[in-house]
């Protein structure tokens, strides 16, 4: 026995650096994963930026509202105001309450423009991969977690949300994987404080911690769970209620379930008398169908046999259940709220089946089966524009669109076309130019292309016409686009 302990204590010693060679391993190449995500998220949004495919609505709006945090003053948005006929002065969180915009406005005092959201964005987004990794890793393996780690740096909904300007849905991937992964590492007062940061992403955010109190009562922590579902409730009504009118905005403005009930109470009453036609309102028209199944599809399926796929449940009702087309659909930024939540799922649901079934190797097959789909996806959502030459020419119209923007001066108030409004906001006070009488001395126009939230480039034409009839004068007119200025 005497002998034995040297021999114990020789093993543990070497043992040691083992352990910390290996998770030295781990941290570079998850390292390297997220590095990689956030490379190839910012090399997407900084080329459509350069390229004038980006929007005022929404990249100059978020612009605009951090820009004024960064001044320590409130974040006024007067693109937006001036379009929703609230003035110049119009707080951004009276649209959406979305506080958490705030650890942004740093990042301003180095660079101050909207390329600075751009890549911020690309960052959360890739943060998220942090969390997954560790989370997967506990519960299927080392080799499973990469794979799913890659998987969601590829999923479609990351695509989709990265292809389009900037939204406050940056924070929520990395804020819902550290509350799946520190619940199941049980530092549950963690997870409280990624609650509360996820609630302050957006005002409808209390929905999803709803959903999360309720898979936290599936585990068992019935008092834990109860807090989450009424904390939850109770801050998107207080949002929508009290905070969003405290800073000037309507907590209707999104209110688009008219079709159910003119309020939560006539809606939920609907639900009781008639709960075959609201789930028929869950599959029609068809892309709600396609939608459900394009979010399912990344993980196999499996997150069905997960709970966690209760944090989901609100959300998706609130997209599904409303009257507005864009919110059915792939594009845009709406699916990437959910996109962690399905991957935690699928990680938990296989995990469920292995132990159902016995069947060891099954976690591995499933990574491996969610990174294939993942990558099979790529080309028909806007990463595959990565590999194509042509995404990154400079085509005539866009030599054209700088040189127009070159002939605005510094300082001024413009009204812009909606794919320019992001090249004048870091230098100028940016408004959307609208088929509405003009407000500001400058006007920068496109009269070669529609775009929102123009019918035709015709009318385009005729509204530079009239304009020219008030008083406005051309300095520059090339490619279609058209800088006019009263003096």
């Amino acid at each position: 026995m005497i002998a034995i302990r040297p021999q114990i204590r020789m093993a543990a010693r070497t043992a040691i650096p083992l352990l910390a060679g290996d998770r030295a391993r781990h941290v570079v190449a998850v390292a390297a994963i997220t590095l990689a995500a956030m490379g190839i998220y910012t090399l997407l949004g900084l080329v459509r930026h350069n390229l004038f495919r980006t929007t005022s609505l929404d990249l100059t709006l978020f612009d605009q509202a951090v820009r004024g945090m960064a001044g320590f003053g409130a974040p006024t948005s007067p693109l937006r105001g001036m379009s929703l006929g609230q003035g110049m002065d119009f707080n951004q969180l009276g649209e959406h309450f979305s506080p958490i915009l705030a650890l942004l406005a740093p990042l301003y005092w180095v660079h101050d423009g909207p390329e600075t959201l751009i890549v911020a964005q690309a960052a959360l987004f890739a943060l998220a991969i942090v969390p997954i990794w560790r989370y997967t890793r506990r519960v299927l393996g080392t080799a499973p977690a990469y794979l799913v780690a890659i998987a969601y740096a590829l999923s479609w909904p990351v695509a989709r949300a990265v292809n389009f300007d900037f939204h406050e849905v940056a924070f929520a991937p990395v804020l819902i994987a550290l509350m799946v992964e520190r619940f199941h590492a049980g530092r549950h007062g963690q997870v409280a404080l990624a609650a509360v940061g996820l609630a302050l992403v957006k005002e409808d955010m209390g929905l999803m911690v709803v959903g999360f109190g309720l898979f936290v009562l599936t585990k068992g922590r019935r008092f834990d769970g109860l807090m989450y579902v009424g904390g939850g409730l109770f801050y998107t009504f207080f949002a929508l209620g009290m905070l969003i009118p405290a800073v000037g905005g309507d907590s209707h403005m999104y209110w688009a379930y008219d079709h159910l009930g003119t309020d939560v109470p006539a809606v939920a009453g609907k639900m009781i008398e008639d709960p075959i036609g609201v789930l028929h309102t869950l599959v029609s028209p068809m892309v709600k169908v396609d939608t459900l199944a394009y979010l399912l599809w990344p993980a196999l399926l499996t997150c069905l046999f997960s709970p966690i796929i209760l944090m989901a449940v609100p959300p998706y009702l609130e997209r599904m259940l409303s009257d507005r087309s864009i919110w059915w659909g792939t594009d845009f930024h709406h699916s990437a709220f959910i996109v962690a939540v399905v991957i935690c799922a699928g990680v938990d649901g296989t995990a469920r089946l292995m132990r159902w079934t016995g069947r060891g190797g099954l976690g591995l097959a499933w990574a491996a089966g969610a990174c294939a789909v993942a990558l099979t996806v790529v080309p028909r959502f806007p990463f595959d524009q990565l590999i194509r030459p042509e995404f990154y020419e400079s085509q005539p119209d866009v030599v054209a669109a700088e040189a127009a923007v070159r002939a605005v001066p510094d300082g001024v108030v413009v009204e812009a076309i909606n794919h320019v409004g992001p090249h004048l906001s870091g230098r100028a006070t940016v408004l959307l130019w609208e088929d509405r009488p003009a407000v500001a001395p400058w006007i920068v126009a496109d009269v070669a292309r529609i775009s929102y939230p123009w019918g035709s480039p015709d009318r385009q034409r005729e509204r530079v016409e009239e304009l020219k009839r008030d008083g406005y004068q051309v300095v520059f007119d090339q490619e279609g686009y058209v800088v006019l200025h009263r003096p």
